[in-house]
């Protein structure tokens, strides 16, 4: 049980939104709950009356009305709002509370000046790259893709893409060409809209031959906008610019009725062993988890600026734009994160009077390492929300929000995944906060632990599952027509129950601790270990800035062997003493099952592009499938870093082999 660092105000029921809800339910349902508990049970039982409350408390446009709720909940294969048409677009753009001259879009970065659309700007723009799109011939299902960062054209263009029944799909200008190649010749896009280039700090990074090699390898494509984003000037011969896609127009802004599960965008997992799965979204089970979570969860309304520090390749950016849904303003930002200082994040929210701040586990480890205090270097008076996702948040990590930054904000670590494009787990105003512990299973989200022969359990370590239907669900993978593809990545393991792929603790409060990929597993003498401990305990130390952990099994069925590799500080080389104090930690913080059989020095850890860490290639490389086998490179941030583990394998080998 970790500290208690925050608990809610008395009258957190009159001045929050899930207050509102509360009260709502009362009134139109006769529905009347003695607690956050008794709410979730019943959301996650009566799926019907739940979902359906949503729907209606949010006034969710529609411009036919469904059939029923739930006409099938087995899993996968739900069936959500039958007879419903509706456009996800359109209820965005509602904008509810918000005045035609209320910014709503507020965009940040180290390219150009910012830039700040209205409500009515915002609106105008997605009018004319909506008739723009419509000129080119783009109509309900074709594919426009984005190679372009968290701007606000990129956010216009989802939205006008949306609006027109088409699909969206988007990539970070970062990811190399193989890395885009393999998502989107999946997909087939007919349209590219791409940015020349950009700026990392005060690094210009040139991206049009990337472009070039893209186009080439799309045959789908029929046009290509480009926005002069690095280098203001003429776009290359053939290729619209962005001014052009976004022409003045007298069309009126139309959207494009569409069924209740109409893709609305194509997400990718990592692909870091394989071709990246290319998971399908849907209009209307987006919209409804969006507003759930971000009204009632994050506490987000018409008076609120939120900000989450993301690229568009990370599912975080289509979280994060659904903000003007509830009526949020969203503030974007494009750039290092860690330019000219780590501060510079912090310094942004207060300049944009940001009251909900979202970043990254490890980015605010990294600024406790760095001993930086937030509120001494920018005014955060307007800050009453700081999200934590991306890897487990560790009880450092809280403690250090609670010192460094407000110690009236609520800190919501959350958990969830690109496959349901939320949080499954998180935070919610009624709760308190503990160091170290998710607050709360999410509304509508029926997520246990279960043991290794399938039975759920509480208090105790198991693979999290969810046992009943999310909307968000996804409606299927891309070319996938059977649905195996599906089948096979979540319900494999248990028919008709969605395996995620972590470990979790729930307690007897219904708190959770996420502890690692559970396929990842570091299983000592029959005892399962996450390595989000691991990581907590080795990386707090001074001398190590980076680590990864990875058991190799004994065939014999024996304790294996337990592999830490570590990135020290600069200028620090691993020795004797340093090992023994590593293992000292890990014994006393933890326990002697923790402690490491070696400990090695590497230049990196191999991370995807949203920055997970990639424990399961590096296992597969040190018991011998070649690099090429065991990670795409084009997924990885840095694939160099490979290569030191394919070489620490490779001298294993030769030194085990009999003379």
């Amino acid at each position: 049980m970790g500290d208690m660092l925050w608990a809610p105000p008395a009258d957190v029921l009159e001045r929050s939104r899930i207050g509102d809800y509360l009260r709502w339910l009362r009134e139109h349902r006769g529905l009347d709950f003695a607690d956050y508990d008794a709410l979730w049970h019943w959301s996650v039982t009566d799926l019907d009356g739940f979902w359906r409350s949503i729907w209606d408390h949010f006034e969710v446009i529609a411009h036919t009305p469904p059939t029923a709720t739930l006409a099938e909940r087995g899993m996968p294969g739900a069936r959500w709002f039958p007879g419903a048409t509706l456009n996800y677009a359109e209820n965005v753009l509602r904008m509810p509370g918000r005045a035609a001259d209320d910014p709503v879009v507020i965009a940040h970065g180290q390219t150009r000046a910012p830039v700040t659309l209205t409500a009515a700007e915002l609106r105008a723009q997605v009018r004319r790259v909506s008739a723009g799109l419509r000129r080119l011939g783009v109509t309900a299902g074709d594919r426009v893709a984005a190679y372009a960062p968290n701007i606000p054209e990129t956010y216009v263009l989802l939205l006008a893409t949306a609006s027109l029944g088409a699909i969206f799909s988007s990539c970070a200008p970062e990811f190399g060409t193989r890395s885009v190649t393999d998502r989107w010749q999946q997909i087939e896009p007919t349209v590219l809209v791409a940015v020349d280039g950009y700026r990392y700090g005060d690094k210009p990074v040139d991206r049009r031959a990337e472009v070039a090699a893209i186009r080439a390898a799309l045959p789908s494509l029929r046009h290509t906008v480009s926005i002069a984003y690095l280098d203001p000037g003429a776009a290359p011969e053939g290729v619209l610019d962005w001014a052009e896609l976004a022409a003045p127009t007298d069309e009126p802004l139309t959207f494009t009725p569409v069924p209740f599960d109409h893709p609305l965008y194509v997400l990718y997992s990592s692909g870091t062993t394989g071709l990246p799965k290319p998971i399908v979204h849907g209009h209307g089970g987006i919209l409804l988890e969006h507003l759930k979570m971000l009204a009632l969860h994050h506490d987000l309304g018409p008076s609120d600026r939120f900000f989450w520090f993301t690229t568009t390749g990370w599912m975080m950016w289509n979280f994060l734009v659904s903000g003007p849904a509830v009526g949020a303003a969203i503030v974007l930002f494009d750039g290092n994160p860690g330019h000219p200082d780590l501060g510079g994040l912090w310094r942004l929210a207060a300049e944009t009077g940001t009251t909900y701040f979202g970043t990254s586990a490890p980015y605010l480890l990294a600024c406790r390492k760095a001993g930086l205090v937030p509120r001494d270097i920018a005014d955060l008076s307007a800050l009453r929300g700081v999200g934590s996702t991306g890897a487990p948040l560790p009880a450092e990590g809280f403690r250090w929000v609670y010192e460094t930054v407000s110690d009236r904000v609520q800190l919501q670590s959350l958990s969830g995944g690109t496959d349901v494009c939320t949080g499954f787990v998180g935070g919610v105003p009624l709760l308190p906060v503990y160091a170290g512990e998710i607050a709360c299973r999410a509304l509508g989200a029926k997520v246990e632990a279960r043991s290794a022969d399938g039975t759920p359990v509480i208090g105790e370590l198991g693979e999290l599952v969810i046992t009943e239907p999310m909307p968000s669900m996804p409606v299927g993978f891309w070319n996938d027509p059977d649905g195996r593809r599906y089948r096979e990545a979540y319900f494999d393991v248990y028919p008709g129950v969605w395996r995620h792929g972590d470990w979790i603790t729930i307690n007897s409060r219904g708190g959770c601790v996420i502890t690692g990929r559970s396929d990842a597993t570091l299983n000592r003498g029959g005892v399962r270990l996450g390595t989000a401990e691991f990581y907590s305990v080795v990386e707090g130390l001074d001398e190590v800035v980076d680590s990864v952990v990875v058991h190799l099994e004994d065939d014999e069925g024996g304790a294996g062997e337990l592999l830490l590799f570590v990135v020290l500080a600069d200028g620090l080389e691993l020795d004797d003493p340093l090992r023994a104090k590593i293992c000292r930690e890990l014994r006393t913080a933890l326990s002697p099952r923790h402690v490491p059989d070696e400990i090695h020095q590497v230049r990196a850890v191999p991370r995807t592009l949203s920055a997970k860490k990639l424990e399961v290639p590096v296992k597969k490389i040190l018991t011998g499938v070649p690099v090429d086998r065991a990670a795409a490179k084009g997924a990885l941030a840095n694939p160099e870093s490979l290569a030191s583990f394919a070489a620490f394998a490779q001298r294993r080998t030769t030194d085990n082999t009999p003379a």
